[in-house]
């Protein structure tokens, strides 16, 4: 954490998962970077602050989590039961996670709606 050896696990795989749903779910700080360098058999928990931080819309199972409701929210400003809907609820829905440069370098972003569906497309052998 933040540089400093904590300890071992015996299922990286599994932790680093339930890691990024905890912070999805805001149950983990949104700023958290949770990285894991395979080659050198590591799970990086960076808290400190001061890390620049990029916004990233999630998807899951090749769909962006985004939807069209979302959107709508945002810009009524409250949802449809009239709760206050702001961009910081995008990120405790799970829509959106905060990347800094560490972790972005270990997923995968696309940078249009198109390269999402060319990579869906890809993904299913068309």
């Amino acid at each position: 954490v933040n540089g400093i050896w904590m300890g071992v696990h015996r299922d990286p795989t599994n932790l680093i998962e339930t890691l990024k749903k905890l912070r999805r779910k805001d149950d983990v700080h949104p700023e958290v970077s949770i990285v894991r360098d395979i080659r050198e058999r590591e799970l990086r928990l960076y808290t400190d602050p001061g890390r620049v931080c990029r916004p990233l819309f999630i998807v899951e199972d090749q769909q962006l989590v985004l939807q069209k409701r979302h959107v709508r929210w945002l810009t009524q400003g409250t949802t449809d039961d009239g709760e206050d809907f702001k961009w910081q609820h995008l990120t405790k829905s799970g829509v959106i996670e905060l990347l800094d440069a560490e972790e972005e370098e270990t997923v995968m972003i696309c940078m249009t709606p198109e390269e999402l569906e060319t990579a869906r497309l890809h993904g299913q052998g068309m």
